[in-house]
């Protein structure tokens, strides 16, 4: 069986969604659900200064947490394997730690309740941009299915695990891949009588475009792909694709159009901005 699905509960909404989703994904990939909620008793400073009984009651409720969202999780999608697990420390550092044994990691887009003392997006931006697998953060909206993928493109090979998860994920939804590549002129191809010719760089992009994907298209035939050329800011070109897309997929370092160190401003434009999930996918 393949790798587990972690997903991260603490008893909101946007976490509520995030366990919808990877229960969705756990039954596409044939797979399990582990389902983490964590517990940074430090924020409640119970070594010094709180009631005895105030820990068990910390673990009542984590427990609790636990038990209401692997009731959403069967709800679901009833015919999945789910295990739940309890830890303490910082949820950004235990989440990060799971990503050594999962397919991916998801997590909702804001939130707080069992991750005391910071929103869930803070979490979810430490986790994009430091665990090494796929890092789906997923906004509440599940209701409307556009059965389409994005992702985004560049020409550099630093962005291959990210279509590698794009294709994958669009195979199992039966769901088209867009594949967007955005790029932008220098500034003096605007001054008058520049040797620049704006419709030549378009085509040149074209090309390169065709060429990452051509490698894909064969190992993935059964994909529908659009090529989708856009002469934009990355930012501006994906979040417009993701108004009409279940997925916003893309990398998180490289040196191309949509590459970036770490989480760099193109990676965290899209998932600010972006109207759907965002997965960022890490070597």
């Amino acid at each position: 069986m393949n790798r587990a699905i972690v997903v991260g509960a603490d008893g909101s909404d946007a976490a509520t969604a995030a366990v919808e989703w990877a229960a969705d994904d756990a039954a596409r990939a044939a797979t399990r659900l582990r389902i983490v909620h964590v517990v940074d008793r430090s924020s409640y400073e119970l070594a010094k200064f709180s009631a005895p009984d105030r820990g068990e009651a910390v673990t009542l409720n984590a427990e609790s947490v636990l038990t209401e969202a692997e009731a959403v999780a069967r709800k679901r999608q009833p015919g999945i394997d789910v295990t739940c697990e309890l830890h303490e420390g910082a949820a950004a550092t235990v989440l990060r730690g799971q990503a050594g044994d999962c397919a991916e990691i998801v997590i909702g887009g804001s939130g707080l309740g069992g991750f005391p003392g910071a929103v869930l997006g803070s979490v979810s931006t430490h986790v994009a941009g430091h665990a090494h697998g796929p890092v789906v953060v997923v906004r509440s909206d599940l209701g409307t299915v556009h059965g389409e993928i994005v992702v985004g493109l560049d020409d550099y090979h630093a962005g291959e695990p990210a279509l590698a998860y794009a294709f994958e994920q669009a195979m199992r939804r039966a769901s088209t891949l867009r594949a967007v590549y955005a790029w932008q002129p220098p500034a003096h191809a605007h001054i008058p009588d520049s040797a620049h010719d704006l419709d030549e760089m378009h085509a040149a992009r074209c090309r390169t475009a065709a060429a990452v994907l051509r490698g894909w298209r064969q190992r993935y035939p059964q994909v529908q792909v659009i090529e989708d050329v856009r002469r934009a800011h990355p930012v501006d070109a994906l979040a417009g694709a993701s108004e009409k897309a279940d997925l916003v997929v893309v990398g998180s370092q490289g040196r191309g159009a949509i590459g970036t160190v770490m989480l760099g401003s193109v990676t965290l434009g899209v998932l600010h901005h972006a109207r759907n999930s965002v997965a960022v996918v890490r070597p």
